[in-house]
C-alpha cells in the first residue's frame, strides 16, 4: 500500500482569500506601513485576486531641476505626472486559509514577473507585515 503524503507548496495553489480577511489584511498592511514606512510612498494599493494580494506603492518622483533633455517627447510635467502613477509592484501573497502564514513572491524587475522568496526569517511563509516589510524594505527603503 502506497502512502500519500500532501505538502503545502508556497508557489502553488491557495485558496480564494474571503471578503471579511481581505479587509482584515487590507487594514493590517496599511497600519504597519504607517507606523514603520511613513514617508517612503504617497499612496499604497493593496488588491485580490483569487487566491492572491498584490501590494503596490506610489511615491513622488525625483526629477534633475534640468530635465527633460531636448527634443524629448514629454514635457517635465508630463514626466513627473507619469511617474507619480506608475506603481512600484512590492509583492504578492498567496492565502492557503490562513490569515497568518501567506506565501511570498517579491515581483522581479528583471523579469517581470512575481518570484517565489523567502522571508527574513528563512521561511516561505509568513504574515502580511513580515511579507510588506521585506519588500518594501527593497523597494522603498526604510527610515
Amino acid at each position: 500500500m502506497t502512502r500519500q503524503v500532501w505538502v503545502r507548496h508556497p508557489d502553488a495553489g491557495g485558496v480564494k482569500v474571503p471578503p471579511a480577511v481581505q479587509r482584515r489584511t487590507e487594514q493590517r498592511i496599511l497600519r504597519y506601513a504607517e507606523k514603520h514606512f511613513a514617508g517612503e510612498y504617497t499612496r499604497l494599493e493593496v488588491r485580490f485576486r483569487a487566491q492572491f494580494c498584490y501590494i503596490d506603492a506610489y511615491t513622488e518622483p525625483s526629477v534633475p531641476k534640468d530635465w527633460p533633455p531636448k527634443g524629448w517627447h514629454e514635457t517635465r510635467k508630463q514626466h513627473i505626472e507619469r511617474l507619480r502613477n506608475t506603481p512600484t509592484h512590492l509583492c504578492r501573497l498567496r492565502y492557503f486559509g490562513d490569515e497568518e502564514r501567506w506565501g511570498f513572491a517579491f515581483f522581479a524587475y528583471s523579469s517581470e514577473k512575481y518570484e517565489l522568496s523567502m522571508l527574513p526569517s528563512g521561511e516561505f511563509f509568513g504574515t502580511p507585515e513580515d511579507a510588506f516589510a521585506t519588500a518594501a524594505g527593497l523597494y522603498l527603503g526604510q527610515k
